[in-house]
């Protein structure tokens, strides 16, 4: 590389990243805009062409993951575009094959849906924590691989993403999550113990990628020390897997109001919610 494209790089670096390595909200901003402009695109593709998508989320408590999700909806139809978030098992869904509940939450024809955790809680949390027996764990690390490519092979696209967190990051987050009222309730018992065991977790990760990082549905870190760039890093690739062309439909004629015969019935018949916050009134108001 010549001195004048490294003096560049370096200028082009220097205009995007903070003087302590993060993301300036100058640069995230915009470019999170433009990420979900494309975003929209994407949906609009995968509804006509038909397509079923598939994003596992992954990771540590606090990694980021929530983050990424909630930029990648704030845009998106939740008709297209939804989040499956499973609760902890009901005692039958305990009985059930481990799958079995995952599956009613996989995507149709033109869909996209985000797993906000997934079947991956068999071999970390459930493994860590000791809520799976070690022959329930080993059965997961067979199976699992055998379930994805049946997913693949069905036509699903699947992307798989770990957000990494450093053990010392991740101590700043939930330090900040406890400082916080209005944030307190993101900060469980389980996070701290989490916390606690992170070493052991790390070993459950490295297991479970072990054996699950296939070539039909690889894994894709991502480091988020730096939450805003893991978002736009991951929307990126999430946008890279999928070709798409830009069919966003054309802007639509608004119809004028159809007129008719009516009366509106008298205001004081009705109970508004009281205006606290501003002059306006309930004038407007047509039925």
């Amino acid at each position: 590389m010549s001195e004048n494209s490294t003096k560049d790089q370096e200028s082009k670096q220097a205009n995007i990243f903070k003087k302590d390595g993060r993301l300036k909200n100058a640069f995230y901003e915009p470019e999170l805009a433009r990420l979900q402009t494309e975003l929209v695109k994407l949906q609009y593709w995968i509804k006509q062409q038909g397509l079923k998508v598939l994003v596992i989320f992954e990771g540590r408590g606090s990694a980021g993951k929530g983050g990424v999700i909630k930029r990648i909806t704030e845009r998106t139809s939740p008709r297209i575009v939804r989040v499956a978030a499973l609760p902890k098992p009901t005692d039958r869904e305990q009985t059930q094959w481990y799958f079995q509940r995952y599956v009613t939450h996989l995507p149709a024809d033109g869909e996209m849906v985000l797993f906000d955790r997934s079947w991956y809680n068999r071999s970390n949390v459930e493994y860590v924590m000791g809520f799976a027996t070690e022959r329930q764990v080993q059965e997961f690390l067979r199976s699992c691989p055998q379930f994805e490519r049946m997913l693949v092979r069905s036509g699903i696209i699947l992307l798989k993403y770990w957000f990494s967190v450093s053990y010392e990051e991740q101590g700043k987050r939930f330090k900040s999550r406890n400082a916080e009222p209005i944030k307190r309730w993101k900060l469980s018992d389980m996070d701290l113990e989490e916390h606690r065991l992170y070493t052991h977790y790390s070993k459950a990760k490295d297991m479970t990628f072990e054996h699950t990082d296939i070539k039909q549905a690889p894994w894709y870190v991502v480091p988020s020390d730096d939450k805003r760039l893991a978002r736009l890093n991951c929307i990126q690739h999430i946008l890279d897997q999928i070709p798409y062309d830009d069919v966003t439909p054309e802007m639509q004629e608004i119809p004028e109001k159809e007129e008719l015969a009516y009366i509106r019935p008298p205001m004081d018949e009705q109970t508004f919610v009281p205006n606290r916050f501003g002059k306006g009134s309930a004038h407007w108001y047509e039925g």
